[in-house]
């Protein structure tokens, strides 16, 4: 018997968090932030870990792309797909809820 687990995939309702198991956390040692989950350390670039800090459960993923639009200047409907894109891949790791 193989058990599927079912993809979530993002929609602008979405609201990212990040799973139990996972946390992102200030290295001090080498300067710089990182997502830490069983087993894995992931190095986010600045863009990323951007993004990352609104996965708080509360914003949706609409508000998370028009608060990067301010941020970096940029129209929300140009950013849009790289954001949707990195969430889906986050989430397809089981790194982020949707």
């Amino acid at each position: 018997m193989t058990l599927r687990r079912e993809r979530a995939l993002v929609s602008q309702a979405s609201l990212p968090a990040f799973k139990p198991h996972v946390r992102l956390q200030f290295d001090p040692v080498r300067g710089a932030w990182a997502l830490l989950s069983p087993e894995k350390v992931f190095w986010p670039d600045e863009v990323s870990l951007d993004i990352l800090r609104l996965c708080d459960g509360h914003n949706s993923m609409e508000q998370i792309q028009q608060r990067l639009a301010a941020q970096y200047e940029a129209p929300a409907d140009e950013i849009a797909h790289d954001v949707e894109a990195f969430m889906q891949e986050w989430s397809d790791r089981s790194l982020v809820t949707l």
